[in-house]
């Protein structure tokens, strides 16, 4: 079965996660998925919007903690660390909109890929939470930086990370985080979410998005995203997160 599927119509490309028996957690695979489908996006002009989403009920889980694992030092974990932060800027630099399309449960790094995107549309019934402290690591696939660039309020977006819980899509809502809250079937939702974009020409979306791609680029958001990568490769390889992974890990079994 396919981890990821790619769908392209109407100027619309949306990539989803096909991994519901993982809660739709990011293995080798979905990134080589997610990797194409940035390919792909990059090359085709004819777009006008891109959509991140997951399968059946839920967006995305984080990291497979059960692949990643292995993972033991430093230098193993920051390939998969700066590789994943490496696309997720380029999902935040595309010039045409992203929305991630917040279908279901979010966390740890699924709260990163959402943050990489310029809307979340997000159900009322899913729940998200950068919950990567509970592991005794950071965010580290530049999530943080993202979102300390995207939301401004210093205090809110700390206690948001440090305090490693997850939130309900109101309270997410509230905070700034979630764009929009929907309720029933989510496709219908997206297109209607979409459609009140359509009454603007999409040459003043790209317009835009250019102001906020050269203010990334003049403040080395890029440089900054691997900082972010560096700090958690070296928490990666601590006991405390070790011990961690391994107590959620058996208590999942």
């Amino acid at each position: 079965m396919d981890v990821f599927e790619i769908t392209k119509e109407n100027g619309l490309a949306i990539f989803k996660i096909c991994r519901p028996e993982r809660k739709n957690a990011i293995s080798t695979e979905v990134a080589d998925g997610l990797e194409i489908f940035l390919n792909d996006v990059e090359r085709d002009d004819q777009l006008s919007y891109v959509v991140i989403t997951g399968s059946e009920g839920a967006f995305c889980s984080g990291g497979d903690l059960a692949e990643y694992h292995s993972l033991r030092t430093a230098e193993d974990a920051y390939p998969m660390l700066s590789r994943m932060a490496k696309l997720l800027y380029r999902l935040a630099m595309l010039p045409i909109p992203s929305i991630a399309l917040v279908n279901g449960t979010a966390v740890g790094g699924g709260c990163e890929i959402a943050t990489a995107c310029d809307y979340r549309l997000m159900s009322k019934e899913a729940k998200a939470g950068f919950i990567q402290g509970t592991l005794a690591i950071t965010t580290g696939w530049g999530g943080a930086t993202l979102l300390y660039e995207k939301l401004r309020q210093h205090d809110v977006l700390l206690q948001l990370l440090s305090e490693a819980k997850v939130q309900t899509a109101n309270d997410l809502l509230q905070l700034g985080w979630a764009t929009e809250l929907y309720e029933g079937d989510e496709m219908e939702s997206l297109m209607k979410f979409l459609q009140r974009m359509k009454t603007i020409h999409p040459s003043v979306h790209h317009a835009y998005k250019k102001i906020a791609i050269r203010k990334w680029e003049a403040n080395s958001l890029y440089d900054r995203m691997l900082s972010e990568v560096e700090m958690c490769s070296q928490l990666w390889a601590g006991e405390a997160h070790h011990a961690a992974v391994d107590h959620f890990l058996n208590k999942n079994k």
